[in-house]
């Protein structure tokens, strides 16, 4: 029988398949980052060094946290992808935060998703007793997946896989990689922006938009975050947000009225942007 096990080594499957495009994907999140700021902490206060990444890397030192940093990251070669990912944003967390939140979860939830669908359209009989045993409807392939979570054990293999292929490449030789994907990301950025998404279907009306953001500030309220909800807790409030029925669109509209942080509205706007039009 097609089980919770086999789901995943399929999901599993999937990645490793995939595995060129989440590597082009985390190069393109890096392109940047060398001009960015180096901030240590002085006095416990976070401040601008007055260097940059790119300018420690070039002179060979360490651009980790020692304070903050990820144990698992603490012997990166200085300079390097994996070594970058644990300096200090301008907010006091880390850049290996950041990067799982925009690239390694959304890919790995795209996996899983594309995963289901394979099993849904090879073995339809075992997927749907799957479903049944996870209590979800068969054709919400994002909800299957957050209820089997999957994204667990495939997130672990993801960053595996980035590490074995990126981890000890130099910062710049990573950003070089990732410039033309870059661009491209860039470009189709500024075409949603400019496409005429609002005009292809009704807006919400105040009352829809009034019960909407009720269930959202009550779900959020009732959940255990830490008020306001902050870019550690990002992936786990789009998950409370996307179970109360809400689309990504409403959603987009009530997080400026809902207790959380500046940094997560804009950590969660990239993906429901995609997620809104992909719907």
């Amino acid at each position: 029988m097609f089980g919770v096990e086999e789901f995943s080594l399929l999901a599993r499957q999937v990645l490793r398949e995939r595995a060129s495009a989440l590597i082009a994907e985390a190069c393109a999140w890096c392109v940047g980052m060398s001009d960015r700021p180096y901030y240590i902490y002085r006095d416990f206060r976070l401040v601008d060094s007055g260097t940059t990444l790119g300018e420690r890397a070039a002179g060979g030192m360490p651009l980790g946290s020692e304070e903050s940093g990820r144990l698992e990251l603490g012997s990166a070669r200085p300079g390097s992808f994996s070594d970058a990912l644990n300096a200090l944003t301008a907010d006091g967390t880390l850049y290996a935060d950041r990067f799982d939140r925009e690239v390694v979860a959304p890919f790995v939830r795209e996996t899983c998703v594309l995963a289901a669908e394979r099993a849904r359209e090879r073995r339809p009989e075992s997927w749907t007793r799957l479903v049944d045993e996870l209590a979800e409807n068969p054709d919400d392939l994002d909800a299957v997946v957050r209820a089997g979570d999957w994204d667990g054990p495939v997130g672990i293999d993801a960053d595996v896989l980035l590490q074995s292929a990126l981890g000890d490449v130099p910062l710049v030789e990573v950003e070089a990689e990732g410039l033309p994907l870059s661009l491209v990301r860039a470009a189709e950025a500024e075409v949603r922006r400019g496409a005429p998404t609002v005009a292809e279907e009704p807006a919400a009306s105040e009352e829809e938009l009034a019960g909407a953001l009720f269930l959202a500030r009550s779900a959020v309220e009732s959940a255990e975050f830490p008020l306001p909800v902050p870019p550690s807790h990002s992936n786990d409030l789009l998950d409370l947000l996307l179970a109360q029925e809400l689309e990504p669109a409403e959603i987009l509209r009530l997080l400026p009225s809902l207790p959380v942080q500046q940094d997560t509205i804009e950590s969660l706007t990239p993906t429901l942007e995609r997620l809104t039009s992909d719907g």
